[in-house]
């Protein structure tokens, strides 16, 4: 037995003490995971511009690697999930919790643009892939029944948007506090913790999960031919790379989009934009939770397509709107509330599909889409800002991807599909 196994002999023991059933154990132990990737992760809008002037690199160069981390993030995504999906998820989350802090102390230990790129892009892009949505949302649910499977997917999603609305002024705090090394710095021992919550989550899926999934054991090679084979999977994918281009170039430029868009010269722009990031997080917590509710009640893939006109609304609204505390705080708000409620139901339309047995491969591959997305948004967000000296074309353009994403996901149709014999 190894220690692992034994740490899960003892957390097992406290969990009846506690009368928790190990389900409820679940999905707190995997909100909080998500919690602490998630919230880090979003701390890398605030280190842009001083990380910029303390490195002494471009924008565009800090952009870059971000994209890569998303890109990254997107390509070690389905081989994360597959490996948790056959293997368990606790060693997959340990993995990712020691690379995540790893990563991040390397971005601040050095100022070659190439040792940045490998540790906050390449390093932490991977380590994302370990311990964020697929990986954990397969574990809730390959472990809840299909009915409550969409609420309870939306209440792990909602800790990604506690750590945005929590840890994001923590890490402006400590900036101002002492300096970003220090905050970079505790952000990496912040990581280290996800290595102890991964302990619930050891151990191979159980065989409920595989019966749960209508029709034989099938190999990962056929499982990913068929779902790529679906017209309804196509288009679940094209349409969560628009959410991924949207949320990355919004958390990643706002800070430095407030910088230069003619606010009042009284107002501390660093502390509205983390304010207004910490804003999108509070209520996306709330967003994504009712968006997973909702997704009991009515037909997910169109309440997808909802998310996304809204989105196109609101972000539209704001980039032509006079910008003020107001307007910055209003748009937070109204993004907050379908920031990652995408999550929950576009997890729950590919559990309903094709079953929970596969599902952290196949979240993991539409992800990848919602990574490409990221790693555009991110990338071009900052090589238009450094050609321009603005961000006009690139909201415009946000704006009516989400138009495009409703228009893709109303066709879906949303029902089991049966598997070959």
């Amino acid at each position: 037995m190894t220690y692992l196994d034994e740490r899960v002999d003892t957390m097992d023991n406290t969990v009846r003490i506690l009368g928790l059933s190990k389900v409820a154990w679940i999905i707190m132990t995997g909100a909080a995971i998500i919690t602490i990737a998630m919230g880090v992760r979003n701390t890398f809008g605030i280190f842009m511009q001083p990380l910029s002037a303390e490195h002494g690199v471009s924008i565009t160069m800090l952009s870059f690697a971000v994209a890569l981390q998303n890109l990254f993030w997107g390509l070690a995504q389905p081989v994360a999930g597959a490996i948790s999906d056959r293997q368990g998820a606790g060693r997959v989350i340990v993995f990712g919790g020691l690379l995540y802090g790893l990563g991040l102390i390397i971005a601040i230990s050095f100022s070659d643009p190439v040792m940045i790129i490998f540790g906050a892009g390449i390093l932490i892009g991977i380590a994302q892939s370990c311990t964020t949505f697929a990986v954990v949302l397969g574990v809730i649910g390959r472990n809840v029944e299909e009915k409550r499977r969409p609420m309870a997917l939306g209440i792990a999603s909602a800790g990604g948007s506690f750590g945005q609305m929590a840890i994001v002024p923590l890490a402006q705090g400590l900036i101002t506090y002492d300096s970003l090394e220090f905050s970079i710095l505790a952000m990496a021992a912040l990581t280290f913790v996800l290595v102890p919550l991964a302990i619930p989550m050891v151990g191979k899926p159980s065989e409920a999960a595989a019966a749960a999934t209508p029709g034989p054991a099938q190999a990962l090679s056929d499982v990913l031919k068929g779902a790529v084979g679906n017209s309804g999977y196509i288009l679940l994918t094209l349409g969560f790379f628009t959410c991924g281009f949207q949320v990355a170039f919004i958390g990643v430029h706002l800070p430095v989009y407030l910088l230069n868009c003619g606010l009042p010269t009284h107002i501390d722009i660093p502390t509205l934009a983390a304010t207004a990031l910490a804003t999108v997080g509070f209520f996306n917590m709330i967003g994504t939770y009712f968006h997973g509710v909702l997704g009991t009640w009515f037909l997910m893939k169109n309440l997808l397509a909802w998310n996304y006109i809204l989105r196109g609304v609101f972000i539209l609204a704001f980039f032509l709107a006079p910008k003020s505390e107001f307007s910055v705080l209003a748009f937070a708000v109204a993004m907050g509330t379908l920031w990652l409620g995408t999550v929950p139901l576009t997890s729950g339309v590919i559990a309903k599909m094709f079953g929970p047995a596969n599902l952290g491969m196949l979240f993991g591959v539409c992800f990848l889409s919602h990574q490409v997305g990221s790693f555009l948004g991110i990338w071009i967000g900052g090589y238009m800002f450094d050609l321009t000296g603005n961000y006009d074309m690139i909201w415009i353009l946000t704006a009516l991807a989400g138009f495009m994403a409703a228009a893709f996901n109303w066709p879906i149709k949303e029902r089991a599909i049966e598997q070959p014999a």
